[in-house]
């Protein structure tokens, strides 16, 4: 038996259960976004230590181990149009070969969608990777 004021259940359980939904799959989406920048900064540390530890003379200096960086994350960092930039720190052991290189990336994620929800709306990320001159 079917009574006349069942009607509007479906609507009232939608309006409970839709909000809920929605903030699952967009921190789902924000949380995959911020993982991905975090891989393209450890791909850019690398790239700049790559690039710091090839032979050859004179070395690169510690600024333009910066701007391989910075052109690796140009293109590669998904910011959605915020102004967050990659801060890069070379830190050298030597200038011989098998002295560490250490080149570290630091960046701020922002979130777009989740500021609110997240206590401060953004994630401190950090890369190092430390190659030893050729």
């Amino acid at each position: 038996m079917r009574f006349k004021n069942d009607r509007g259940a479906t609507i009232v359980e939608m309006a409970l259960i839709l909000p809920l939904f929605l903030i699952m799959v967009f921190g789902m989406i924000e949380f995959s976004v911020a993982l991905y920048d975090k891989a393209m900064i450890t791909n850019a540390s690398r790239e700049g230590a790559r690039a710091g530890i090839v032979f050859r003379d004179p070395l690169l200096t510690d600024g333009e181990i910066t701007t391989v960086v910075n052109n690796y994350l140009a293109s590669r960092l998904i910011t959605f149009g915020g102004s967050s930039t990659a801060v890069t720190l070379v830190t050298r052991g030597g200038t011989v070969t098998g002295s560490p290189l250490t080149v570290r990336v630091t960046y701020t994620y922002s979130f777009l969608v989740m500021p609110n929800f997240i206590g401060g709306g953004a994630i401190p990320m950090a890369a190092e990777t430390v190659m030893r001159l050729e």
